[in-house]
C-alpha cells in the first residue's frame, strides 16, 4: 500500500489528482526503512540512540518519519533550530526534543513552555538560560556542547578555561547531557578524529557525573572510543552509507522516479541543450524527462548522470536546464513516451548521485524539490 504525501506531510485525506500528476516525477519514501535503519545503528551502540531530524527530517518530511521513529521506540530527537522543534512538538507529544543552534535570546519561555532543550553553545548561552529557569524557579534541562575540533558551535577553549576557573557560572543549569561534534567521522584513519576521541575522553572525566553524546552516523562505526550515553546518526537513517568506500550497511529510504515526456531521433552531429556541450556521435534516441536543477538536480550532472530503466543504464546528454534533462536511450528503443527513468532507485542510489555530481549525499536528500510527487510507502 502507498499514499501520497505533500510538502512532506501526509494528506488527511484524498484530493482529486490535478490533470498534470500525470506526468509528475514520483518521490517515493519509506519511513519504514528509516526504522529499520534505526533500529540497526541501536542495535550497535551500547546507549541510547537519538534521531537527527533537522532540515524537515533530511528533506523527507520529518512529520512522517518523526513519528514512524517514536512509534518504534526512539525517544530523543534533534533538530537545527527553534522553528523545526516547534513544528515537531506538535506530531510528537512526549519524547525529548533538543535544539542544536540553541535558544536565542528572549525565547526561553517558549522553550520551556513546549519542553525544548536547548544546547547551549557560549557562555553568554548559559547565563541567559540559568537565570531565565531560576526566574521561574524550575530546573528546565539543557545539553553543553563543547567544541573539540569543528570551530563552529560551542565552547571553545577560552570559555572552558573560564568554566574550570569559575565552575558556578553552571551552578543551577541542569545538564542532561555533554556533547561534540566529530569532524571527520567518515574517515576512520583521520588523525583529528582520534584526536577528538581523546578531547572528548578527557571532558567525560571534567564532568563526571553527566551523560554524554559524541557520534553522530559514521562515529557509530570507529569502535567503543566513540560510545556514549547518546548517539545521534542522521544521515544513515535516511539511507546514506555511513562508511564510504564500504557496502552500504543500510536500507535506501528513498526512489527518484520520472516518467519520458517526448522521444525523438536524431542525427549524428546534432547537440542536445543549452549551450551545445553534447554532439551526436550516431543516430540517437533522446529522451527528455521533467526534472531539473528547480527540483534539486545540480548542474554539475552535466554529461555525467546514469539513470536506469531496469537495470539498464541511461545517460545524460547536455546540460541540466531549469525543469528538463535529456537522456541518450539509443540502446533502449523499445522506451515510449510515459516510461518511467529511474534517478535515485536500486542500481542508483544518493550516494551514486552525489558522486556523479561531485558533492554529498546530504545535499542531494536535502535538496529534492517540492514538484516532486511524493508517496510515502505504509510503514
Amino acid at each position: 500500500m502507498s499514499k501520497t504525501i505533500a510538502s512532506g506531510n501526509i494528506c488527511s485525506a484524498p484530493r482529486p489528482e490535478p490533470p498534470d500528476r500525470v506526468t509528475a516525477p514520483v518521490l517515493t519514501i519509506d519511513p519504514g526503512a528509516v526504522v529499520d535503519n534505526w533500529r540497526q545503528l541501536a542495535a550497535r551502540h551500547a546507549g541510547d540512540t537519538a534521531a537527527v531530524v533537522k532540515a524537515d527530517a533530511y528533506g523527507l518530511g520529518a512529520a512522517l518519519i518523526a513519528p514512524a521513529l517514536a512509534a518504534a521506540g526512539c525517544r530523543h530527537f534533534f533538530v537545527a533550530t527553534p522553528d523545526e522543534a516547534f513544528r515537531l512538538r506538535t506530531v510528537l507529544a512526549d519524547p525529548w526534543i533538543a535544539v542544536l543552534n540553541g535558544c536565542p535570546a528572549g525565547m526561553e519561555r517558549d522553550f520551556i513552555a513546549h519542553r525544548l532543550t536547548p544546547v547551549l553553545n557560549s557562555l553568554g548561552d548559559v547565563a541567559r538560560w540559568r537565570t531565565s529557569v531560576q526566574d521561574r524557579a524550575m530546573s528546565h534541562p539543557a545539553v553543553l556542547h563543547i567544541d573539540t575540533g569543528m570551530s563552529r558551535l560551542g565552547f571553545d577553549r577560552a570559555e572552558m578555561a573560564q568554566l574550570d576557573t569559575t565552575p558556578d557560572l553552571l551552578t543551577g543549569v541542569t545538564l542532561t547531557y555533554i556533547m561534540s561534534h566529530l569532524v571527520s567521522a567518515e574517515q576512520p584513519d583521520c588523525d583529528e578524529t582520534r584526536q577528538q576521541a581523546t578531547r572528548f575522553a578527557r571532558l567525560r572525566a571534567r564532568f563526571s557525573g553527566v551523560k554524554t553524546s559524541f557520534a553522530n552516523s559514521s562515529g557509530m562505526f570507529l569502535g567503543p572510543a566513540f560510545e556514549s550515553d547518546l548517539a545521534r546518526p542522521g544521515y544513515a537513517l535516511y539511507g546514506g552509507n555511513p562508511v564510504p568506500g564500504r557496502a552500504n550497511p543500510m536500507r535506501p529510504v528513498v526512489g527518484l522516479a520520472a516518467p519520458i515526456l517526448q522521444i525523438r531521433q536524431i542525427e549524428p552531429g546534432d547537440t542536445v541543450g543549452y549551450n551545445a556541450t553534447w554532439r551526436a556521435a550516431r543516430p540517437s534516441l533522446i529522451a527528455t524527462i521533467g526534472v531539473g536543477y528547480a527540483d534539486g538536480m545540480p548542474r554539475t550532472l552535466a554529461n555525467r548522470l546514469l539513470a536506469y530503466h531496469n537495470e539498464k543504464p541511461v545517460p545524460l546528454v547536455g546540460r541540466v536546464s531549469m525543469d528538463l534533462m535529456s537522456f541518450d536511450i539509443t540502446d533502449c528503443p523499445a522506451l515510449a513516451p510515459g516510461d518511467l527513468l529511474d534517478l535515485i532507485g536500486p542500481h542508483h542510489g544518493i550516494d551514486d548521485l552525489a558522486h556523479e555530481a561531485g558533492t554529498l549525499g546530504y545535499e542531494i536528500l536535502t535538496s529534492l524539490g517540492r514538484r516532486y510527487r511524493r508517496v510515502a510507502k505504509s510503514v
